[in-house]
């Protein structure tokens, strides 16, 4: 009888422990989600400053907040349009760390009368005014059957098309990237790149981009360099397989 007692002694006492202990846990927890913050600090941020992303949250004054929870946070964070994904966690000292994955950004598009962000997945996002410079090609002339609006996403033929030069150029040559500046779609013509520090436009045509683009590398050093027959070059034409024509642009229609 004494053992019987003991048993359901010490398994009353067992669980009492157990309750106590998930009870500070989730009081601590609790404890970390809702007030007693000062501090936020951001990370992971390119396109806007740390101060930017606060301001946009309502989270600048953060100590004047009582009770917000870090879910709270989280949420508000990945309400900014550049933001992919927020981790929010609290380190201690009263200070919440912000970690940011903010979206890629592919280019610049002209939707008249403004500029545009695009994303990898085609999403329109509006430049704000302090906006980090990032070295991305405007894509220009792009026709659409409506303008997209802001958050939309723009996934055409044509800017499909656009993303394949931007992505062929990145996987060809370092220095081509970092040089393409924009890419003019002609509202349905033949595609015509612009590179700084090229003097001769590139009228790239459609389709087959990375074929292209390997063939504009093979070029590339003498086309900055001026050297032999394209120093006196006015256009750079890639429309027709396997051929690369280099001459006049009075017959071009480039003036279209």
């Amino acid at each position: 009888m004494n053992d019987n007692r003991g048993k359901i002694l010490g398994t009353f006492i067992f669980v009492v422990l157990i309750s106590l202990m998930f009870y500070l846990i989730f009081f601590l927890s609790a404890k970390k989600e809702t007030g007693e913050i000062e501090m936020i600090e951001v990370t992971g941020n390119v396109l806007l400053d740390g101060k930017e992303y606060l301001s946009f949250t309502r989270l600048d004054n953060i100590a004047e907040d009582d009770g917000i929870s870090l879910p709270l946070i989280k949420d508000r964070f990945e309400k900014h349009p550049y933001v992919r994904a927020a981790e929010v966690e609290y380190v201690g000292n009263k200070k919440i760390e912000v970690l940011l994955t903010e979206k890629k950004i592919l280019a610049v598009i002209l939707i008249e009368p403004e500029p545009y962000f695009i994303s990898e997945d085609f999403q329109v996002l509006p430049m704000f005014l302090n906006t980090k410079f990032i070295d991305v090609p405007v894509i220009s002339n792009a026709v659409f059957k409506n303008d997209p609006a802001v958050l939309s996403y723009a996934r055409t033929d044509e800017l499909t098309e656009a993303m394949k030069i931007i992505e062929s150029v990145r996987m060809t040559n370092h220095n081509m990237s970092s040089s393409l500046s924009e890419i003019n779609l002609r509202n349905g013509g033949d595609i015509i790149l612009t590179f700084s520090g090229l003097r001769a436009p590139v009228i790239f045509g459609r389709k087959s981009a990375a074929k292209k683009m390997v063939y504009l590398e093979m070029l590339w050093d003498k086309l900055l360099n001026g050297k032999g027959l394209v120093e006196r070059s006015e256009y750079v034409d890639l429309r027709f397989a396997n051929e690369i024509f280099i001459g006049s642009a009075e017959t071009t229609g480039l003036s279209e």
